[in-house]
């Protein structure tokens, strides 16, 4: 099965070790997905914007990493309006399997937090949401 690009977004200030868990999955042997890149670090710079929808537009799905704080994270509400106006899907994991997690402000009120483990996200990353 050919891998699946998928793009990441994550809140960069408290959730960068979820972003490394999920790219050491996407490294594994019978991964069905690899990361074609990840959030532009620098919010505050005047082309940050145009840097991560260009990347984003090689993808074909986005994982949503969900955490604590993940409702403040303006970059990951930003990308997700990015990721509907570019018609890529996306679907959001709970990142803090022992903690509270929450979804991003653009957050749909349909969309669901999943559970992060390996089933969940072959099918998730095969459209079945």
């Amino acid at each position: 099965m050919p891998s699946i690009p998928t793009f990441i977004s994550f809140d960069a200030d408290y959730d960068e070790d979820l972003k490394n868990a999920l790219n050491g999955q996407a490294k594994m042997p019978n991964s069905p997905f690899n990361i074609i890149n990840w959030s532009i670090q620098e919010p505050f710079r005047t082309n940050w914007k145009e840097r991560v929808r260009e990347r984003m537009k090689h993808a074909r799905v986005m994982a949503v990493i969900c955490g604590e704080h993940t409702n403040k994270a303006e970059g990951v509400s930003v990308e997700i309006r990015m990721a509907r106006e570019e018609s890529i899907p996306y679907f959001l994991l709970w990142g803090r399997p022992n903690g509270r997690c929450v979804k991003p402000a653009a957050a749909l009120a349909t969309d669901k937090i999943y559970t992060w483990n390996w089933a969940n996200l072959v099918e998730l990353l095969n459209g079945r949401r």
